[in-house]
């Protein structure tokens, strides 16, 4: 009997699910733990966004979570009004402003994913210490294949 090896766009196919169901399983876990059902997976995203690279202006933001600014604009009235964010004036722009992570914001990110974390190293015990190793050498590839990438994606 002979047997193929993958060929890399299956293989593209297997990680893409594996990643997108890991990605909403740590992200469900979190939020119904932490996030009181009040932020969406858009509003977490996008907090987590200007707890990063904050300040940002609506329009990087938009950017960075390639959405349009109308979007980025409706999502930061969203997190200002629950207090996970706050708008200042731009000093580069006098028409504009920036937009950064409160207290309340940044303690939230700050539980978010120590809550992630913990889940996966909780699903981790059982493996074996080459599996763990796989794991790491899986991250530190994928971090390189994004190293490239520009924010917008070209």
């Amino acid at each position: 009997m002979v047997t193929t090896s993958p060929s890399v766009a299956e293989i593209a196919s297997g990680l893409r699910l594996a990643i997108v169901r890991t990605s909403r399983r740590l992200r469900q876990d979190a939020l119904e733990a932490e996030g009181q059902g009040v932020l969406s997976p858009t509003l977490n995203s996008a907090l987590a966004t200007i707890d990063l690279h904050g300040p940002l202006t609506p329009s990087e933001l938009a950017e960075r979570e390639r959405i349009r600014r109308p979007t980025a604009t409706r999502i930061v009235s969203s997190l200002t009004e629950l207090g996970l964010v706050s708008r200042t004036p731009d000093p580069s722009d006098g028409r504009g402003f920036l937009v950064a992570t409160t207290p309340a914001g940044a303690a939230l990110m700050k539980r978010l994913r120590k809550r992630k974390n913990a889940y996966l190293a909780k699903r981790m015990r059982d493996l074996g210490p080459d599996e763990v190793e796989t794991l790491a050498r899986a991250s530190e590839i994928l971090e390189r294949l994004l190293e490239g990438e520009s924010v917008t994606g070209t």
